[in-house]
């Protein structure tokens, strides 16, 4: 009787510890994504990836609060601060959000002694936040169950990353700079920034880089057949190139700041010391509009309306609907959910 009761002893914390560990270790585990996921248009990314839309839902950096993470419906009703993370490069899928974050909050005391920067995974309410890679991140991008992230260091420059969205299999691919935001069936589509400025493939299964078009590309985002680009060479005009036929289609002579290919829809800043202003044409170069005069940038968008701000004036934000008629307005949703949150703050 007193050996079993020695042997129960023993063997019951046992069974507990690894019951523990084995709901531990599930518990952490990250399902993995369907084949094919992507965590954010390239047009979203290349503009700082501030708005996310997935699974009805849009997830952005809310500019009027130093740019922390909130979430609406995608006609910008129900708007709620999910956290103080100071955000960009969103991306979503399954039940997480994956992304940069700069800092914890603007009014952090202890910002200078805890750095927070670093490439991040949270659930989509924002909370049980992990960091999985400390490091200052240009851009980063999901393909599948993997981040692709620049990584900067003062001393090597910026390379290129890569880790599993479960923290696992780190790897430095390339000591060069290649921005990650375009991808489509395996491959990052980017332009060369050091010999050349040819358009580049990178085979996210081998690591592999091959030339697919000698010409002067820059900021490259790749749609089913074509992939649209500003054309260094030709004043930085906008053009797109057909993986198909290989050939060349200029889709306007004015010089561009940015832009974003969202749906049928190209929204581009033209760049013009007299005439500047935000513009847009269907995917074939056609339709040509005014959407605001001035100078923009971080034009964003989701399934109803894009977003853009005045260029190095972060708020107020101006969005337009995706279709239809132009409406420029201000997002005073944002501005509105802000003061609603500091509201219940102080009761």
């Amino acid at each position: 009787m007193k050996l079993l009761k020695n042997i129960l002893l023993i063997t019951i914390p046992v069974v507990l510890f690894a019951a523990l560990f084995t709901w531990s270790y599930v518990s952490k585990k990250v399902p993995e994504n369907p084949a094919g996921t992507v965590g954010n248009t390239a047009g979203n990314l290349n503009n700082g990836g501030l708005f996310c839309e997935d699974d009805g839902k849009v997830y952005f950096a809310n500019a009027y609060d130093n740019y922390a993470l909130y979430v609406m419906n995608p006609d910008e009703t129900d708007v709620k601060k999910l956290s103080n993370a100071q955000v960009s490069s969103l991306n979503a899928a399954g039940n997480f959000l994956y992304y940069y974050q700069s800092s914890s909050s603007a009014s952090d005391h202890f910002s200078s002694m805890f750095r927070t920067n670093g490439v991040y995974r949270s659930k989509k309410n924002g909370k049980s936040s992990v960091c999985l890679k400390r490091v200052p991140s240009p851009s980063l991008s999901l393909w599948d169950n993997t981040i692709f992230y620049q990584s900067y260091s003062t001393k090597t420059g910026t390379s290129l990353c890569r880790i599993d969205i479960d923290k696992d299999n780190y790897e430095e691919i390339q000591n060069y700079v290649i921005n990650p935001a375009s991808i489509q069936d395996h491959k990052i589509y980017f332009g060369g920034t050091g010999k050349d400025h040819y358009l580049y493939t990178l085979d996210t299964d081998t690591n592999s880089i091959a030339a697919i078009f000698m010409g002067d590309v820059y900021n490259p985002i790749v749609q089913g057949e074509y992939v649209y680009y500003m054309d260094i060479s030709s004043d930085y005009r906008l053009c797109r190139y057909s993986l198909y036929s290989q050939t060349v289609e200029i889709l306007t002579e004015d010089r561009l700041d940015f832009f974003n290919v969202t749906g049928d829809y190209i929204y581009y800043q033209k760049s013009d010391a007299k005439e500047p202003a935000l513009k847009r044409i269907y995917t074939d170069g056609t339709g040509e509009e005014v959407v605001a005069p001035g100078v923009y940038e971080n034009i964003n968008s989701t399934s109803q309306y894009v977003y853009f701000n005045a260029y190095d004036t972060p708020s107020p934000v101006f969005h337009t609907p995706l279709y239809g008629p132009v409406q420029v307005e201000t997002f005073s949703a944002a501005a509105t959910a802000l003061a609603q949150s500091d509201s219940a703050s102080k009761q």
